[in-house]
């Protein structure tokens, strides 16, 4: 009996940042339970279209498009044509976004700007251009991906850790104003993950010891992430609102 409600047949989802990493892993696995995919990617062309094949080779429906879910004018953009290419757009995931490892106190003006913008002001432009349609259908999901360091804070992440905070709380909001219109609008704060944006080659060996030492002492892999996407993308969370799920291996225990 819970299967079919896993299903997203006959529904389009529009993923943002779904050229590579946790973006890329829900755009495949939403496919495989049958929505029509939107792959949003910055610049990332030749990962998109490898997305993109992946899911069609796979006997599913999916269109890239190119652009800056950080820019007012890209996003309306960006929703005419997902539109335009695959009807009514049923499922919103807000994944894109960026980090920085860097001291406070070198922290410079556009440093946050950059970030606050890329990580926070996205998830606003892309749910407000995609609301009136929910709206006007009685309908909709909207999964916004914020970071277990949005609860608990991290030295050398302030733009980071203000952001991802920023989209829970923003998370919060939209679930009380929207969910009287049929829309469930929750976030996914995710410990850390095996991607080329977070990567153990990458980061400092301060951060890898902090990592690691959460209970499950490892990392998640992006297709564990996307599966709590798909939960909440999914009549299965029909009754979830404004709520924040943590994948986190323990790194925060409610």
């Amino acid at each position: 009996m819970t299967a079919p409600l896993l299903s997203l047949q006959g529904r389009t989802a529009l993923v943002t940042g779904a050229a590579t990493g946790i973006g890329r892993a829900t755009a495949l696995l939403f496919a495989q339970a049958g929505a029509r995919v939107v792959v949003n990617h910055l610049g990332q062309t030749e990962q998109a279209q490898a997305v993109v094949q992946a899911i069609q080779a796979a006997g599913g429906w999916a269109f890239a498009i190119d652009a800056d879910v950080a820019q007012a004018g890209a996003v309306q953009r960006l929703v005419s044509e997902a539109h335009e290419a695959a009807g009514a757009i049923h499922i919103l995931v807000n994944n894109a976004g960026i980090i920085q490892e860097k001291p406070f106190l070198d922290t410079t003006d556009d440093d946050w700007d950059r970030m606050l913008t890329t990580d926070l002001k996205s998830v606003f432009l892309t749910s407000r251009a995609v609301l009136p349609g929910m709206v006007a259908r009685g309908g909709g999901a909207i999964v916004n991906l914020a970071s277990d360091l949005g609860i608990l804070g991290r030295e050398n992440y302030a733009p980071y850790c203000a952001a991802k905070a920023g989209v829970i709380g923003l998370t919060r909001s939209l679930a009380r104003e929207f969910a009287p219109h049929g829309i469930r609008v929750n976030a996914i704060a995710p410990g850390p993950v095996n991607t080329a944006m977070v990567s153990l080659e990458h980061m400092s060996p301060e951060w890898i010891e902090k990592e690691l030492a959460i209970p499950q002492h490892r990392v998640a892999e992006p297709e564990e992430i996307a599966a709590t996407a798909l939960f909440l993308a999914s009549d299965l969370s029909r009754f979830y609102c404004g709520q924040v799920l943590g994948p986190n291996g323990g790194s925060v225990m409610p």
